[in-house]
């Protein structure tokens, strides 16, 4: 009897919690989801619309980041391109190109999609949080830059009931750039050579 009473309560503990994050909004499945996550590790595909919701880009690939401030970028098709953050640097490598872009890891949140995403500060130092509430399956939340010198003018996540699954960034010139998530891993271990970037013998390196 006492086997079964504490079976019974530990079944509803889980389905008590199961229930809260299924009725949480998308402010708190945002804090959640930045709370506590350390690593990720998932697919995504990114696509590129113009004023008019035309699309202008397709590409697809794979994603790491360690917070605070290490990611990688791994763009797979149309074309390969890697971007790569230690935290104190970013190598953006073109690979048909033969070239490698190295720029300092800026501590503005928000100018690409991966900076935001392995960001570890609290994000509304940065942004203007808006409920946008349910639309279809998902739970979505607005960010609104604070300041003016980032490269978006406003950032659309969308949750489900356990991760991030949509990402839209509109710029400054209307255009929208939406990055959808899948086969996500939370916390998973992550070597820490993934982070570390060298560009290869014989490629052009501009900014180092």
């Amino acid at each position: 009897m006492k086997r079964y009473q504490k079976y019974l309560c530990g079944a509803l503990t889980l389905w008590c919690l199961t229930a809260s994050v299924a009725q949480a909004g998308g402010r708190e499945r945002l804090d959640a989801f930045f709370k506590d996550v350390q690593s990720l590790r998932g697919e995504f595909s990114q696509t590129v619309l113009d004023q008019r919701m035309n699309i202008t880009e397709q590409a697809q690939g794979t994603l790491a980041l360690q917070r605070p401030g290490k990611f990688r970028w791994d763009y797979k098709e149309p074309y390969h391109q890697l971007i790569v953050a230690d935290g104190k640097k970013v190598w953006i490598y073109d690979i048909e190109l033969e070239q490698v872009t190295v720029k300092p890891f800026t501590e503005t949140v928000g100018n690409t999609p991966a900076q935001l995403l392995s960001s570890g500060e609290n994000l509304e130092k940065s942004f203007a949080i808006t409920e946008q509430g349910a639309q279809g399956e998902f739970e979505w939340v607005e960010l609104t830059p604070k300041q003016q010198d980032t490269n978006f003018e406003r950032i659309r996540l969308a949750f489900d009931q356990s991760n991030l699954r949509v990402m839209e960034l509109v710029d400054t010139f209307g255009q929208t750039t939406r990055l959808q998530f899948s086969r996500l891993e939370r916390n998973p271990k992550l070597v820490p050579s993934l982070f570390d970037f060298k560009p290869p013998p014989g490629v052009d390196v501009v900014g180092e």
